[in-house]
């Protein structure tokens, strides 16, 4: 099994909830938003964020705004509010020192998700990056892993890990591409949906799971 390590992004290696609620204050705050347009905005950016979210904000609440603006203004301001702790910093550092290959694969738009990776100071820690604003296609979808493994110079064929928090996009898409699996508790766990390899509570765990991984 090849030393490959893929990683999700948001709330598993990035904390994107606390992120948004500071990005979101910010925009509102800037541009003098009402409370109900900060209210739409927590409710359809909750899960993820495309340009599109502010096409249809602006048409919704008659903005003078661009659409355009809108989602810059957003994207420079997530990148400044997400964060990455130090120990998992130090975590895929040391799987780097240990022949480690390391990629994220997340389901958004290029621009914010890779703008997320370099506010955070993972983009310096990563072999290669699959977003599935790239391709148009999401987790599970099995091409974004390989799209995710090429990126990290090594084939799916020779297996690895995929380390994730969400149980259908993350662990299902992970087992389909011949990966062995890692998940980070939290989401309800669908029905009919095999377990992940490991169970743990800190990306941290899943660090020091690799970590002790023996090889042949």
């Amino acid at each position: 099994m090849a030393r490959l390590a893929l990683f999700d992004l948001d709330n598993t290696l990035a904390d994107r909830q606390s992120a948004l609620s500071d990005a979101v204050t910010g925009l509102c705050r800037s541009r003098a938003l009402s409370p109900e347009v900060e209210q739409w905005l927590r409710i359809e950016l909750a899960d993820r964020a495309t340009a599109n979210d502010f096409a249809q904000l602006r048409d919704a609440f008659g903005l003078e705004a661009s659409a355009a603006d809108l989602w810059q203004e957003y994207v420079t301001l997530m990148s400044s509010a997400v964060t990455c702790r130090p120990e998992v910093l130090v975590g895929l550092t040391r799987l780097r020192a240990a022949a480690w290959t390391i990629g994220v694969i997340t389901n958004g738009a290029g621009d914010i998700q890779r703008a997320k990776l370099a506010g955070t100071g993972l983009a310096s820690l990563v072999d290669g990056v699959a977003v599935s604003g790239d391709l148009e296609i999401r987790k599970p979808d099995r091409r974004l892993f390989e799209l995710a493994a090429t990126r990290c110079g090594v084939s799916l064929t020779d297996g690895g890990w995929m380390i994730g928090d969400n149980p259908t996009g993350d662990i299902g898409g992970g087992q389909q591409a011949g990966l062995r699996t890692i998940w980070l508790r939290g989401r309800p766990w669908p029905d009919g949906l095999p377990a992940a390899h490991h169970v743990v509570d800190d990306v941290t765990d899943a660090i020091t799971i690799l970590l002790n991984e023996t090889w042949e």
